[in-house]
């Protein structure tokens, strides 16, 4: 497999994760999102993701020497990738069994992958900065705003559950695997994490984890931290 990431790209390291989680070798092909006016709007990255967003995952299958040359398998956005990965690769699970606990996964999920981190990305903070003169505090502010609504329910959700050391009793799910790299992200930008202490603690806990630490943006081939 190879995975078009970058390596700040919270959706890539969310892939990166679960590849890393199920034990999948993969080759990763850099796409810097800010160098040269970013490298996901070249042609030939458009061709391979006509958005121009990471992260994608090339998952054709290799051909010997000779054999008819395969059209590209390619998918993209980061959910789509990981429940390919999840039904495609179903050791470690990582959605429970029971469906309402597997309902209540996905609802973290998402109100990281469609309420938190679309406002937040790289194009959306430049549309800000572009089309509505907003300055690096202003953009901050919205940043922050953003991250706290969403925080504050999960946060709420996790407590409800009963959440200690995972989202969801004692293993790994797509939750933490969604959570990890936007509460990474929000340090990054110096958010005050202290109204969330279950969050935090469950941050702390899996960054301890190899496939999280592997996955983390410093240790991409790419890193120019």
């Amino acid at each position: 497999m190879k995975l078009y990431s970058y390596f700040r790209s919270s959706a890539a390291y969310r892939v990166r994760i679960v590849l890393n989680l199920k034990h999948i070798s993969y080759d990763t092909i850099p796409v810097h999102l800010v160098r040269h006016g970013g490298e996901q709007n070249s042609a030939e990255y458009l061709d391979v993701n006509p958005q121009g967003l990471v992260p994608s995952l090339d998952i054709t299958p290799t051909i010997n020497a000779g054999e008819r040359e395969l059209k590209p398998q390619i998918i993209t956005q980061s959910t789509a990738i990981i429940e390919y990965l999840e039904e495609a690769f179903p050791q470690p699970a990582l959605l429970p069994i029971n469906l309402i606990e597997r309902a209540y996964i996905r609802t973290l999920m998402q109100i990281i992958a469609c309420d938190i981190h679309p406002v937040n990305n790289l194009r959306v903070l430049h549309y800000l900065e572009e089309c509505f003169d907003c300055d690096k505090a202003e953009k901050i502010t919205w940043y922050h705003h953003w991250l706290a609504t969403g925080f504050a329910a999960f946060e709420r959700l996790l407590i409800e559950n009963g959440s200690t050391q995972y989202c969801c009793h004692k293993q790994v799910t797509l939750a933490d695997v969604y959570l990890i790299p936007q509460v990474y992200n929000a340090l990054r930008f110096n958010l005050d994490m202290s109204p969330y202490p279950t969050i935090n603690r469950i941050y702390q806990h899996c960054i301890q984890i190899p496939a999280f630490v592997d996955a983390a943006p410093e240790q991409q081939p790419d890193a120019d931290i």
